[in-house]
């Protein structure tokens, strides 16, 4: 079997979760299912300019050989190789990482812009022969637009190896950010969605150490209320930007708090939870989905609540140890031999019907 597993715009969408998504696919076809054939990119000789000159050098296909497709993103690539599948009968999967609902709260604009996009959006994964999610939630926002495809949910799994020896950085980035004490930490690019303002909020009500490891824009198209939380944060909050290793990140914070108020999976919450941290998220209906209250994490829908947990674990560090230990056992559950298994079963079945 040779599959398409194809991310548009895969450079610039290195450092997003969709990018660590579609990775994380190929690394679990590695594992579970090595005599799948994996290509990244639908054009003959790798690039769209190889391609055409081929094409018309030598009247070459402009699109590779292979039995099945599967795209991540949601351009005009990415609707190039679905025309192209559809017209010779090539199993098409479309992988739905993006919803109208979680494009919302994003960049400047984005509120605006989400009603057309969802229109697009409809149109686009209906062409698939299958769409997978992350989640039954974003099975239930899709099913809703409707959609005219089979919808299938399968986790995005975590890669429990890209996690493991962040211990020993932790005292170098402690330092390197002036960190004390407990530190409240998130991950990921900073978005409003992400509950920037909840996050900026508790730092300010409390005195406890916050840091936001990843980017944030700056220019004409970042929100206004990104803009004044990252240019004017609580004095108690760093904005780092981006770190070279996101290990730093984890080793550093003591306690992952997460306020998003829209995913359709929290990939970053799973690698909190591969560290062993305490999490702290919104109570959302993608959350209680993989997640148990009081279990492997702690839900709040309140600032105050929010607050109050975080609170309750700088006085627990054996409520912090306990929540840690059960979210590791979680974060197994989704490792990358089982999303390889789903996955190579899920190609299997579309190449038999």
């Amino acid at each position: 079997m040779r599959v398409l597993n194809h991310l548009e715009l895969e450079s610039q969408l290195e450092r997003s979760g969709i990018g660590t998504a579609a990775d994380q696919q190929r690394a679990a076809l590695a594992k579970a299912a090595p005599e799948i054939d994996v290509v990244e990119s639908p054009w003959t000789d790798g690039s769209i300019p190889d391609a055409a000159f081929a094409h018309l050098a030598f009247d070459e296909d402009l699109f590779a050989d292979y039995d099945l497709a599967h795209c991540n993103m949601i351009g005009p690539t990415s609707l190039a190789v679905a025309r192209h599948a559809k017209r010779n009968d090539i199993p098409l999967v479309l992988h739905a990482h993006v919803t109208k609902e979680d494009f919302r709260g994003s960049f400047r604009f984005s509120n605006a812009v989400a009603p057309a996009l969802g229109a697009y959006l409809k149109r686009f994964y209906s062409q698939a022969d299958l769409v997978l999610c992350p989640s039954e939630y974003t099975k239930g926002v899709l099913e809703d637009y409707p959609l005219d495809a089979p919808i299938e949910p399968i986790s995005n799994g975590i890669d429990l190896d890209s996690m493991a020896g962040h211990e020993p950085f932790r005292d170098e980035t402690r330092e390197e950010y002036d960190l004390d004490g407990m530190v409240v930490f998130a991950v990921g690019s900073v978005f409003e969605r992400k509950g920037l303002t909840t996050f900026c909020e508790l730092a300010q009500a409390t005195d406890y150490d916050f840091a936001w490891f990843g980017t944030y824009d700056e220019g004409p198209h970042a929100s206004k209320t990104v803009r004044r939380w990252t240019q004017n944060p609580p004095e108690n909050l760093t904005f780092t930007g981006w770190v070279d290793d996101k290990r730093a990140a984890f080793a550093a914070g003591d306690v992952f708090c997460f306020p998003s108020k829209v995913e359709n999976q929290g990939l970053v919450v799973l690698e909190a939870m591969a560290c062993e941290k305490a999490v702290v998220l919104r109570d959302i209906p993608v959350f209680r989905e993989y997640f148990e209250d009081g279990h492997d994490c702690l839900l709040c829908e309140t600032s105050a609540e929010f607050e109050a947990a975080l609170d309750r674990l700088a006085e627990d560090p054996d409520l912090r140890r306990r929540l840690g230990e059960n979210a590791r056992e979680t974060a197994e559950e989704h490792s990358l031999e089982t999303v390889g298994e789903e996955l190579a079963a899920t190609y299997r079945d579309l190449l038999s019907e």
